[in-house]
């Protein structure tokens, strides 16, 4: 069906034009490009998949084009695509706002278009470039990714099949592709009209989600201490560390997630030469663990969500603050003033500051 189409498109087109990156509604005054962030969707024939993503608030720009296929071609024709032994999916390439619309958000709506057990075809479009992927240029992006395709794949008896994958090449479509069911309303596609209705009225409600990121990131992001300290359990040198001595307010994350862990309300000076505190910010962010080494038995803590070594906790703290002492290596948290919460996203945790 969408071949046919195709014929005639290309009879009153002439010839292939160089694609354009469209954009999809005005962007917000707020949303400045530096800001977007981008990810790739194959989801079968990308006229459809292209429109429905568009009508998400926060998508910003879409483009459709050719992704992952050989590494030897350059710029494949739809004919190739189609007829070649290529391996180019169509894919939507979608430059979004993630503070209007984060990843997991797009991810649970695109799951939405598509039967993700479905093998090489969507709809009435058969073929390898029909097939279903999500193609990363963050590797922060994949543990998002993974654990959606994990959740998804447990609603199904059967395997799904939905590529994720780092983008290896894309290629802009031809100009006639680019937002085709804007210029043909009633053109070919596989998505049914109600969910482009339902797009569009799709409420984001921002909520933070932490995971643990791969071996490698945490290498290429971390300091070599840093990687010490919570993945190897070193500890840093007292009175030698970045916030011992730190008396600002703000919040403490792990430095492996970006999760809250403390609050400067709760630091206390104990004298120790690390950063102590009375208490997390919730228990369940961390756990404890019995430590046998170097001789001592004493109480290891790590971040629940991170499984980062944090450092260990003592009976010896404040009695009017509950008389626990949260010994813990700077090198395990990054400090986040309070004037800087909010723009980091952390707004939700400043009411924590007020004096206890």
């Amino acid at each position: 069906m969408k071949n046919v189409i195709l014929i005639i498109a290309l009879f009153i087109s002439g010839g292939l034009a160089t694609a354009q990156e469209t954009m999809s509604g005005q962007l917000s005054k707020n949303t400045n490009m530096s800001d977007v962030k981008e990810i790739y969707f194959a989801g079968g024939c990308f006229w459809g998949t292209e429109h429905f993503i568009k009508q998400i608030n926060g998508v910003v720009n879409t483009q459709v084009g050719y992704a992952n296929g050989k590494t030897d071609v350059q710029n494949p024709t739809y004919e190739q695509v189609c007829n070649d032994n290529i391996g180019f999916a169509e894919t939507v390439k979608v430059g979004y706002n993630p503070q209007q619309a984060d990843l997991n958000f797009l991810i649970d709506l695109f799951f939405k278009t598509i039967d993700p057990t479905s093998l090489n075809r969507q709809g009435n479009d058969k073929g390898a470039q029909y097939r279903t992927g999500i193609y990363y240029t963050d590797k922060a992006d994949l543990p998002v990714i993974k654990q959606a395709v994990e959740a998804l794949a447990k609603q199904y008896t059967k395997p799904v099949v939905v590529e994720v994958e780092p983008l290896r090449n894309f290629f802009p479509a031809e100009d006639y592709h680019q937002d085709y069911l804007d210029k043909h309303p009633n053109g070919y596609c596989h998505i049914s009209p109600e969910l482009f209705d339902m797009a569009k009225k799709a409420a984001f409600s921002p909520q933070k989600i932490y995971q643990k990121p791969d071996d490698e990131t945490l290498r290429s992001r971390l300091t070599a201490e840093q990687y010490a300290v919570t993945q190897k359990n070193a500890t840093e040198r007292a009175f030698r560390n970045e916030y011992w001595n730190e008396k600002r307010e703000g919040l403490y994350v792990d430095i492996t997630t970006g999760e809250p862990l403390f609050i400067s309300t709760d630091k206390f000076d104990s004298g120790c030469g690390w950063p102590s505190f009375s208490k997390p910010i919730d228990k369940s962010l961390v756990m404890k663990k019995t430590d046998n080494s170097h001789g001592m038995q004493r109480i290891e803590v790590r971040s629940k969500t991170g499984d980062a070594h944090l450092g260990h906790v003592f009976n010896d703290g404040p009695t009017d603050k509950g008389g626990l002492r949260y010994c813990i290596n700077s090198a395990s948290l990054r400090f986040i003033p309070k004037d800087r919460m909010k723009a980091e996203g952390y707004a939700d945790y400043i009411p924590l500051l007020e004096k206890k």
